[in-house]
């Protein structure tokens, strides 16, 4: 199969439960929400061949219906597939199975998660195509370089009031340009393969990065993760 022959899902997952930030994926924020965000960074993206929102929350449902024009699907997601401690795989399989049973294969699944609102459609193709030039690749994600601040090389433990190396001893070499690059996973982009999520394997052995900078690599997870994206995306586009 040659890389354009691919066909590509994305799936947008939006569960109503959130409970450091109440609503969040469809709460206001920056006079739009996350989810209205989230739909067009994937609309903007040019690899992908079918976009569907799946949710357990009706008023998730409402706001991909103002899509429906621009060939946005909402697939209904059971409750037992929607609590905190559901599996993610279970979500992009049940996706995955909804479009199978009417006869429509896709190849590989995007995941477009709203908590990363300062993402754009081009971040969204250049994971894509990462895995499409890596022929040896199971999986692509986006990943950003850690601060120095919190290299894993000056992390520490407390024994009492004295502090401890935790990973490594890291003596005197302390500054940047001595430490090595390390990168995190930043939660806007995932592309996965479908015949993996079908025997339940998400990354595989051999994952890529596509490197986001720091200023677009916000995820969010809590009140003040909300209050600072939405402060750098108004910012960033000059909301007033």
């Amino acid at each position: 199969m040659s890389s354009n022959d691919i066909k590509i899902l994305a799936i947008i997952p939006a569960r109503e439960g959130s409970k450091r930030v109440p609503h969040k994926n469809f709460r206001a924020f920056a006079n739009t929400t996350l989810l209205d965000l989230a739909i067009q960074q994937a609309l903007d993206a040019k690899l992908v061949d079918r976009i569907v929102v799946n949710s357990d929350a009706p008023q998730v449902q409402a706001i991909a219906a103002k899509y429906e024009a621009k060939g946005i699907d909402f697939l209904e997601r059971p409750k037992e597939l929607a609590s905190d401690e559901s599996p993610a795989i279970d979500y992009m399989i049940q996706t995955i199975n909804h479009y199978q049973s009417k006869g429509i294969l896709y190849d590989w699944v995007v995941i477009i998660q709203a908590s990363s609102p300062l993402r754009e459609g081009k971040d969204i193709d250049a994971t894509i195509q990462l895995l499409k030039d890596n022929s040896t690749g199971d999986s692509a994600v986006s990943v950003v370089k850690l601060p120095h601040m919190i290299h894993p090389h000056k992390l520490k433990k407390m024994n009492g009031v004295t502090l401890e190396p935790w990973l490594v001893d890291e003596g005197q070499k302390t500054s940047a340009h001595e430490l090595p690059d390390i990168f995190v996973r930043n939660c806007a982009v995932y592309v996965f393969k479908t015949s993996h999520l079908l025997q339940g394997i998400t990354y595989g052995e051999n994952s890529l990065g596509y490197i986001m900078p720091e200023e677009t690599s916000v995820d969010i997870n809590d009140m003040i993760d909300f209050e600072f994206a939405e402060y750098k995306y108004i910012k960033k586009n000059e909301i007033h």
